[in-house]
């Protein structure tokens, strides 16, 4: 079979560096497959681009693979800075002087504009979506002499929960993160059914959870811990609250076997009550990440989220009597936005004690979502704006500027909050260098 050389190419370590468990769940696949699979992460301290040339000269691989997690920061201050394609782009020049293999793309980032980043970057061939089985279709089809699509969907035939494999974990990967972030992540489903206006989740893992057998998720974790010493783990779901409540089979599961771990996750802020938050604690939960996105019931409204600021505070104060640490997620300037929803939001806010926030300015537009149809009705771009570059959207009902100086005015006396994001990196920056590992945020919360 083929010799297939993977790259994560993702070089961001914001708010915490997070395993390429994409590149590691393709690499699985194509292992079983009979391909001979080597990983490299740009993100590791030894895999600069020499080391990536020396890797390619020695191997000598038939086909490349470049995992693109993020096309920027989401950062309406910082994205000017902190735009990737430039940095794909530079990547494949490199490769190319080593290597005459076919480049192939994938990765959610990929996914989001395909067509347009294949066509920046200059790579050969992409996948979008799920990559595992498209990825061995693809290198089947050329190894046949056959001439593929330049573009393979992988989510045509959505992989069921069962099919979902194990990734595939490198020791030297496996350290070099717990090193930095003293934690691993797995998934434990994909899709996403809420529709939130402005989510490409539904776009890259489809519109319908597929959970895997809680079982498998337990056996993943158990051999992160017995064969790399993991004691952490991060959730990689893109909300570990599903309404079926396979968050609790997986926790029934890890106390089941008597599993010690610390696992954190990203939650929306409902459908969980007191028992099924305290069983969720007792199996490991250490932290929580809350997508609350908007302060006011007229931007939640907005945002198409089906829960009200009333339902975001009862929830939290369960967490807070469950001595569970959150940060909550929250973006200003949504549809709806004006000056009296961003006054009233940050009231709304002080009612979330013993908490982290950190809010947002606009929201990052990604094609075929319900944001940039909105944006098109709106006027704010026209259907044939480029967002290859980052675009973003903002209330017509105000202006960002003045909405920026309120909410900074209000966070700037605010312990644990804040805003820009960007501020509270640098805090969390300050605490890695003295030593502090895994979520941070999480260490400025006291509950006594």
């Amino acid at each position: 079979m083929s010799k297939v050389f993977l790259i994560s190419a993702n070089l961001t370590s914001a708010p915490y560096p997070v395993y390429p468990l994409g590149m590691a769940v393709v690499a699985s696949a194509l292992n079983a497959a009979g391909h001979d699979v080597v990983q490299a992460d740009l993100l590791h301290a030894t895999a600069c681009l020499r080391d990536i040339r020396r890797t390619l000269e020695e191997l000598q691989p038939d086909y490349i693979g470049i995992s693109m997690r993020n096309l920027d920061n989401v950062d309406s201050f910082t994205s000017g800075q902190e735009w990737y394609l430039d940095g794909i782009k530079l990547l494949i020049e490199q490769i190319r002087g080593a290597s005459g293999a076919p480049i192939i793309l994938g990765g959610p980032g990929f996914s989001l504009m395909p067509d347009d980043i294949l066509n920046y970057t200059g790579a050969d061939y992409g996948v979008t979506g799920e990559g595992e089985q498209a990825c061995c279709d693809l290198l089947e089809a050329l190894n046949a002499g056959r001439k593929p699509h330049r573009i393979v969907g992988g989510n045509e035939t959505p992989l069921g929960g069962d099919d979902i494999r194990p990734p595939l974990w490198e020791k030297d990967l496996v350290d070099f993160y717990l090193a930095r972030s003293a934690m691993v992540n797995i998934q434990t489903k994909r899709g996403c059914p809420c529709n939130c206006i402005y989510c490409s989740y539904p776009k890259i893992e489809g519109a319908q959870h597929r959970c895997r057998d809680p079982r498998a998720v337990v056996d993943d974790i158990e051999r992160l811990q017995r064969d790399f010493g993991v004691a952490a783990i991060f959730w990689a779901d893109s909300i570990v609250n599903d309404p079926d409540g396979h968050c609790l089979e997986v926790a029934a599961e890890i106390l089941r076997r008597e599993v010690r771990l610390a696992w954190y996750g990203f939650f929306r802020p409902t459908g969980l009550g007191r028992d099924e938050l305290a069983t969720l604690k007792q199996s490991g939960l250490s932290a929580m990440e809350i997508g609350t996105d908007a302060a006011t019931d007229d931007t939640l409204e907005g945002l198409h989220k089906s829960f009200s600021f009333d339902d975001v505070v009862a929830f939290h104060r369960v967490c807070v009597q469950l001595e569970i640490p959150t940060a909550h997620y929250v973006i200003f300037g949504g549809p709806f936005e004006t000056t009296a929803t961003v006054n009233a939001g940050l009231k709304n806010l002080k009612r979330l004690e013993r908490s982290v926030i950190f809010a947002f300015s606009g929201i990052r537009i990604h094609p075929g979502t319900g944001l940039h149809a909105l944006a098109v009705q709106q006027g704010i771009l026209s259907s044939s704006t480029s967002l290859l570059r980052p675009v973003y959207y903002v209330s017509p009902e105000i202006l960002k500027e003045d909405m920026d100086a309120t909410v900074r005015n209000a966070f700037r006396v605010r312990r644990n909050s804040f805003f820009p994001p960007s501020e509270g990196l640098l805090r969390l920056e300050v605490m890695n260098r003295f030593g502090y590992k895994g979520l941070l945020w999480d260490k400025l919360i006291r509950f006594s």
